[in-house]
């Protein structure tokens, strides 16, 4: 299939929300317009963040993507420059890129349940899923999404917001055959009482010249550097890191303000807090007064609610985090408590045992020694480990649930099942409608291992 083209999309008459397709595009994205769509509520900044509206798990919404085709094709350019020719790979054996720059953004209009906001930016989002679509051939690729990108270039967007949001992640489901692990491994996280986005299931179209094409079904997830600071901590007044490469593991010594980029006070140059943290960690009194070490660790770091994001990670087997990989995570110093605080990112690996070695096993016995302290030096605590122990416990009485889990499983793969399975040829990670369900059958056998997984673990202490 030839770069941009889409099959026939009759296939998607179920779809609840549409927009007129445009007669001329040029005539749509223009310099000069009017916010003819702009209420308070809807596109303003002075509006509340509208989770139930956004974040709906009844339904499976839309977004319409319009852009105009020289801007459509500089994005695919910018691709092509970066990763090479489209559905080619340019690294033997199957290896990734490293790429230092995000994708391009241009500007597009968005169009939702009738409604139009304006020039919002859009690009291509991601890291491995991103290079590994674009260079096997698949055009469903993630996107970003931030309403005010262009507000210097066009004054009427000035604060531009979706119902009290200013950004987005919209992920392809890359490596997700029932598109569900994203979704589900968040409402487990949030289940169990710790910060981390909001998701939900929304279809895309995009008209960039001949008229709209399905792109798949997606998750919009919440960027953290926005509304999860506003929404689900006091203020966003403190910093935000999102940690990535070698700092990232805690390693003594290793410490590096690159390995630690801030998201909000990027203008301060102040890292103190982060390195606090790794002097209380690794601090001698860990052996010589455990007691004196906890409570120094304790003031600067949020311990219960990281045992407690061990826990979760541990039981639904999220491989792609701390613990294996050196990414997929940010850091909060939250200004009520002026602790740093765990926020899972990225969870679309979770819910299997995974690659590159597999999850880690519940008392850590496959871990690297010495390459994750936060880890390490937690559970070889007498103290710390008998509260994770006690979390395990918890969360998979509750969060995890088997029985309720499967329900959900139900439930959202009755939902999103007409979405995913009508995908097209080239935008879709699916061989056919059997990946899906037989996807789904794994998610819920999944769900009854982990139980006996965990009563095992139990037991055993």
């Amino acid at each position: 299939m030839a770069l941009g083209a889409c099959n026939d999309s009759s296939s998607t008459d179920f779809e609840t929300t549409s927009i007129d397709e445009p007669t001329n595009i040029s005539t749509l994205i223009t310099e000069d317009f009017d916010v003819s769509d702009w209420t308070e509520q809807t596109h303003s900044n002075d509006a509340d963040p509208n989770i139930a509206e956004v974040f709906d798990d009844t339904m499976v919404k839309r977004f319409d993507f319009v852009v105009t085709p020289d801007r459509w094709q500089s994005m695919l350019d910018d691709m092509t420059a970066t990763y090479g020719e489209f559905g080619q790979r340019t690294v033997q054996g199957g290896g990734l890129l490293e790429v230092e720059e995000d994708p391009v953004f241009v500007p597009a209009d968005v169009f939702y349940n009738g409604t139009q906001w304006y020039q919002v930016g859009i690009r291509f989002k991601g890291n491995s899923s991103l290079q590994s679509s674009w260079q096997t051939g698949i055009l469903k690729l993630s996107f970003k999404m931030d309403f005010d990108e262009f507000e210097d270039d066009y004054p009427q967007i000035d604060n531009q917001r979706f119902y009290g949001f200013k950004k987005f992640s919209l992920k392809n489901n890359f490596d997700d055959n029932s598109h569900l692990r994203e979704k589900v491994a968040a409402d487990v996280f949030a289940k169990a009482g710790l910060a981390v986005s909001h998701t939900a299931f929304y279809t895309l179209y995009i008209d960039h010249g001949n008229g709209p094409e399905y792109f798949g079904l997606y998750t919009l997830v919440e960027e953290v550097d926005g509304e999860v600071l506003d929404t689900q901590f006091s203020s966003d007044d403190g910093n935000l890191y999102k940690p990535e490469d070698s700092g990232s593991t805690f390693v003594e010594g290793m410490f590096s303000e690159e390995d630690f980029e801030k998201k909000t006070n990027e203008d301060d140059a102040d890292w103190t807090d982060v390195q606090a943290l790794f002097a209380a960690l690794h601090d001698e009194t860990a052996n010589t007064d455990p007691a004196a070490w906890r409570a120094k660790l304790e003031v600067l770091f949020d311990v219960d609610g990281f045992l407690k994001y061990l826990a979760v990670n541990g039981i639904i087997q999220n491989w792609d985090t701390y613990g294996r990989m050196t990414h997929n995570y940010y850091l909060y110093n939250d200004p009520e408590t002026g602790k740093l605080t765990w926020i899972p990112w990225d969870n679309n690996e979770a819910l299997q045992t995974g690659k590159q070695g597999g999850a880690l096993d519940l008392n850590f016995a496959n871990i690297q020694a010495g390459g994750w302290p936060l880890i390490e030096k937690l559970y070889a605590d007498s103290i710390y480990k008998a509260r994770y122990d006690e979390y395990l416990v918890e969360v998979m009485a509750d969060a995890f649930q088997s029985t309720t889990t499967q329900a959900l499983y139900d439930t959202y793969s009755t939902l999103v099942e007409p979405y995913a399975t009508t995908e097209l040829p080239g935008y879709s990670f699916l061989n056919g409608a059997n990946d899906f369900y037989n996807a789904i059958t794994e998610l819920k056998a999944h769900a009854v291992s982990r139980d006996a997984v965990v009563t095992s673990y139990i037991n055993a202490q």
